[in-house]
């Protein structure tokens, strides 16, 4: 059996997915081309982008395409920061590393960086954005849901916090794991920018979103032409866009049962590891976290050796983000949040998709017990 558990790192695309990417090879003239044939496929595009606002809650005239969320994180924040002689920038310890190196970046640069911590469960703690905020502060990333843990951030308190100190104060989530995952209506929460990806929605790599505030400048990262309202110049993906419509399109329909599945599974799966394994920890709980994200850490052994033996086995899980994949270094989200070292180094991220089922949880909860034993007895730290 092959039992694919590591959706949040990317999502096998959607059999709607693929026809939409098909049927845009008849898209083939250039969108900014005023002639009938450019004008069709400006239209297509546009209709896309009026998918991914629908998801939203936002806007099409508010969608940027870009080609993923680690470029719309950095649109989002240097694009707003170009705009500002403040040198103050907020964001907290447990973020993608999109933007966490970003943000070590700008310091280098010469910007004053606040690194809000987190509970144990890696929540932001909101008292200390509180105690942060200033005349000079320019910016506050904090993420929508975390990708390892799953864990998701009270938001909507935060941006008011950040509100009520100075309107002028940007604020921006990277709501890549959020998004298809959890209702998100944006419009509704006075958010300046989001940003999205397609490839975690069961949609093509290479393609994503930033959500921009109706009214908000921004400077673009490149130079160019006038492409997507000015602030990605180059043409457009016109292949990727059409599947990032389409596998919005499906998150919004399914978004009830997909959250009802994933729950369900999720909590199966984990007890079943909490019945049958000894020394378990979890990581961010089961009530604060994406539905479909379970992370748990098997004290005295390494994630990656669980991970090798697993896989052997058909079954394909990770340890924390794909972007830090094969790197020895603890967790920097467990580490924030508190989980001892030994805990954190033996850490699994379990994300269910569209297309797991029953049958491949128990089938995990078959395999699992049986490697982790086996583990433990080779290693030194269980004598």
């Amino acid at each position: 059996m092959e039992v694919y558990l590591d959706n949040n790192a990317t999502s096998p695309i959607s059999e709607k997915v693929a026809e939409a990417i098909k049927d845009s090879f008849a898209y083939y003239a250039n969108p900014s081309s005023v002639h009938s044939l450019g004008i069709r496929v400006r239209n297509f595009m546009d209709d896309a982008r009026n998918k991914v606002a629908l998801a939203l809650g936002v806007s099409k005239e508010e969608i940027i395409f870009t080609s993923g969320g680690t470029e719309s994180d950095n649109l989002a924040i240097l694009g707003s920061l170009k705009k500002t002689s403040k040198k103050h920038i907020v964001t907290s310890l447990v973020e993608h590393h999109a933007v966490l190196n970003l943000f070590k970046q700008l310091e280098k640069e010469g910007y004053e960086v606040t690194y809000l911590p987190v509970d144990k469960d890696g929540i932001v703690d909101l008292d200390s954005l509180s105690d942060c905020l200033r005349p000079d502060t320019a910016l506050v990333s904090i993420m929508y849901a975390n990708n390892e843990t799953g864990a998701i951030q009270p938001i909507e308190k935060a941006v008011q916090i950040v509100k009520n100190m100075s309107e002028k104060i940007i604020f921006h989530t990277d709501a890549v794991q959020a998004f298809g995952k959890l209702p998100l209506s944006l419009r509704s929460i006075p958010i300046d920018m989001a940003s999205v990806s397609a490839h975690k929605i069961n949609g093509p790599k290479g393609v994503g979103a930033l959500y921009v505030r109706k009214g908000l400048k921004i400077m673009p990262l490149f130079r160019g032409g006038h492409h997507e309202y000015g602030m990605r110049p180059g043409t457009e993906n016109i292949m990727g866009i059409a599947g990032f419509g389409a596998a919005s399109d499906e998150a919004v329909e399914n978004l009830s049962s997909s959250i009802e599945k994933y729950t369900f599974l999720k909590k199966r799966l984990w007890e079943g590891i909490y019945k049958t394994i000894p020394r378990v920890l979890l990581n961010g709980g089961l009530d604060k976290t994406l539905p479909n994200t379970l992370n748990v850490s098997f004290t005295n052994i390494e994630g990656e050796s669980i991970i090798i033996m697993l896989d052997l086995e058909g079954i394909a899980v990770s340890s924390g983000s794909a972007c830090t994949s094969g790197s020895l270094e603890s967790s920097h989200v467990l580490s924030a949040m508190g989980v001892p070292a030994a805990a954190a180094q033996g850490s699994i991220r379990f994300s269910f998709g569209r297309y797991n089922t029953e049958e491949e949880v128990d089938y995990v909860l078959e395999k699992l017990p049986p490697i982790v034993s086996r583990l433990r007895a080779m290693s030194p730290l269980e004598k």
